[in-house]
């Protein structure tokens, strides 16, 4: 009997130390992830909640939170989030129409291109928009001549709007990807069907097109806004007179006025904005059927 019941223990104690190797891997993963993430992370935190000679403190938290600079900091980078977001759908579901139900030579070029912005740097568009609509580019240089101006006419670039424009211009990929491959997935019979019996196109796209492509729309939107909430360098490089961002501003405490446990306050609430936005992302992923439009 003893050796019956040493040989009936044994297959379990065997499964145990099986599924103890089979989680062993994800030691070094979390080890990595603890040094580079979470240590970091604690030390900002720290440093958030202390005030020099006084030790640990709510002051800092709570000079920030009432400050007007960092409610300003929280709208402009809300407003311009938002406005970014919807300007990046409604390019992106425009792009993505045309290129999957509108065919015409070149098509998949002017994709591959589009999709080429995603491997730009983002300072990058920033600078090509200076050349562009700057005080000293191409378009201000040509209006200027063409009607003999003194001052440039076109100025919108160093305001909200330029900034705008230019996440737009990056981030739209990332919404049109996804609209594109929820297009792909649609029965081009219903299309069919409603056009046989005389439906517009405007209605083909708002009772057949748009309600098949909104889990896609939403979860490009969502990583849309999760992308222009921490955009640094479009905003730094572009130089908007009065537009300053949490981002900004946490690199303006830290680098030019070393006001380090401000700069360590508005981290953190910009790094609770980001896991909110991004738990917004995977929900909408996953209850949405993100991952049938092509969006992992």
């Amino acid at each position: 009997m003893p050796a019956d019941s040493a040989a009936v223990a044994a297959p379990p104690a065997a499964a145990n130390a099986a599924a103890a190797w089979r989680h062993a891997w994800l030691g070094p993963p979390l080890l990595a992830l603890a040094a580079i993430f979470l240590y970091p992370l604690a030390l900002i935190a720290r440093q958030a909640f202390t005030e020099e000679g006084e030790g640990t403190s709510l002051q800092p938290l709570l000079s920030v939170v009432r400050s007007g600079f960092f409610t300003q900091a929280v709208l402009n980078t809300l407003e311009i989030a938002i406005a970014a977001t919807a300007g990046c759908l409604a390019l992106g579901f425009v792009f993505a129409l045309v290129l999957s139900f509108v065919p015409f030579p070149g098509s998949r070029v002017v994709s591959r291109l589009i999709d080429s912005v995603i491997a730009l740097p983002t300072f990058l568009v920033a600078l090509a928009f200076t050349f562009l609509y700057g005080s000293s580019g191409l378009l201000n240089g040509l209006v200027m001549s063409g009607l003999h101006l003194s001052t440039p006419p076109v100025n919108f670039l160093y305001s909200a709007w330029g900034v705008i424009l230019a996440e737009v211009t990056v981030y739209t990929p990332f919404a049109m990807r996804p609209l594109i491959a929820a297009f792909s997935l649609l029965d081009r019979a219903q299309i069919e069907v409603a056009s046989s019996l005389g439906a517009r196109p405007a209605r083909i796209v708002r009772q057949i097109i748009l309600p098949a492509a909104l889990p896609a729309l939403l979860a490009g939107g969502s990583l849309c806004l999760l992308l222009t909430v921490n955009e640094f360098g479009i905003v730094l490089f572009i130089g908007a007179k009065g537009v300053v961002t949490l981002p900004l501003l946490i690199y303006d405490k830290a680098i030019q006025e070393s006001d380090y446990s401000a700069a360590c306050v508005i981290a953190l609430i910009n790094v609770g904005l980001s896991i909110l936005l991004f738990a917004l992302y995977r929900t909408v992923v996953n209850r949405l059927g993100g991952r049938h439009a092509g969006v992992v």
